[in-house]
């Protein structure tokens, strides 16, 4: 007979796809947060030019963008691996290293390069605020923590926020990456599914689909906080 959906139904495939989709969205929105707050605090150093940090920071995005994401994480995990599971084993929770690891490397990973990104849209984001607004401030006297919360950081997230979307959209797809250290997420689950039952079109075709509709639910979210954003700073 013929394999389709019953099948993969029926085999208990539907809720591994699904706990491989939670975990693909359990790394995205840790490391997207990881990775926002690296470029928050990336992008300030650049924006002010703090020497010698902006030489670090510089460093740090062009060896992230210019290396294949996938090379990040085998330099990561393959680096670090054989310590992390010794010293876990000493410890007596070789266990704990096998099962977790896998996740923990994949979110500093992912986080990595979302940062790196994450750092250039923080630094344009500040670039395009008014001059004229921080000079007034301080022309005000406000201090400079009050600027920053009251003038500053406002501006900034609403302008960034087209350009954090389009870093989301790529960690989403990045963390179909980490398939490769093990970590059973949706596209291993994937992976697993077609080889066991020799069926790669169904099992890859639904990845797909789960895929484009955790793209399509958190691009109808983004786009939401962006107009309320839009709105309170009409008023």
């Amino acid at each position: 007979m013929e394999f389709g959906l019953l099948q993969v139904w029926e085999g208990g495939w539907v809720s591994a796809i699904m706990r491989g989709a939670a975990i693909t969205i359990a790394v995205a929105i840790a490391a997207m947060i990881g990775g926002f707050v690296v470029g928050i605090i990336c992008g300030l150093i650049k924006w002010g030019r703090i020497r010698p940090l902006t030489y670090i920071v510089d460093g740090y995005t062009a060896v992230i963008r210019g290396v294949p994401e996938l090379l990040i994480i085998y330099l990561l995990f393959f680096s670090s691996v054989e310590f992390v599971t010794r010293v876990a084993t000493a410890f007596g929770y070789a266990g704990l290293a096998d099962s977790g690891y896998a996740f923990v490397i994949a979110v500093i990973a992912i986080g990595a390069i979302s940062g790196a990104y994450s750092t250039e849209v923080v630094r344009g984001a500040l670039a395009a605020i008014p001059q004229g607004h921080i000079e007034a401030a301080r022309a005000l006297g406000l201090p400079g923590p009050r600027i920053f919360r009251r003038i500053i950081a406002p501006q900034m997230l609403r302008i960034a926020i087209p350009g954090m979307n389009n870093v989301w959209q790529v960690t989403i797809k990045d963390t179909a990456l980490v398939s490769v250290v093990g970590l059973q997420e949706l596209m291993r689950t994937a992976f697993i599914g077609a080889n066991t039952t020799r069926h790669p079109f169904i099992f890859y075709l639904i990845a797909a689909v789960v895929y484009l509709a955790i793209t399509l639910v958190s691009q109808t979210g983004i786009d939401q906080a962006e107009r309320l954003l839009r709105l309170r700073s009409r008023k």
